[in-house]
């Protein structure tokens, strides 16, 4: 068994607003600095610490875990996930 980190990133989809973002991005402007930045979108990171086989077993028993907690709305979110050895 192995330890891995797994991270899970949740943001909006394209197309749908993301406020916290839109905010940065008006801070930046109202500052007049970094005038070449055109677009921030936030979200959200999800670090999960687990003991599996393998990546792909992990990796899956995250996802698995955060589909039945709800932790993200399917419809205007999308979520990728990454392993990597703790």
């Amino acid at each position: 068994m192995v330890n891995y980190i797994v991270s899970i990133i949740i943001e909006n989809k394209d197309g749908i607003s993301d406020p916290e973002g839109d905010t940065i991005l008006n801070d930046l402007v109202l500052k007049g600095k970094y005038k070449n930045i055109r677009k921030i979108r936030s979200g959200t990171i999800l670090k999960f610490s687990i003991t599996e086989k393998s990546q792909k077993i992990a990796k899956d028993k995250v996802m698995k875990i955060c589909d039945e907690l709800r932790i993200y709305n399917p419809l205007v979110s999308q979520v990728t996930a990454t392993v990597e050895k703790d």
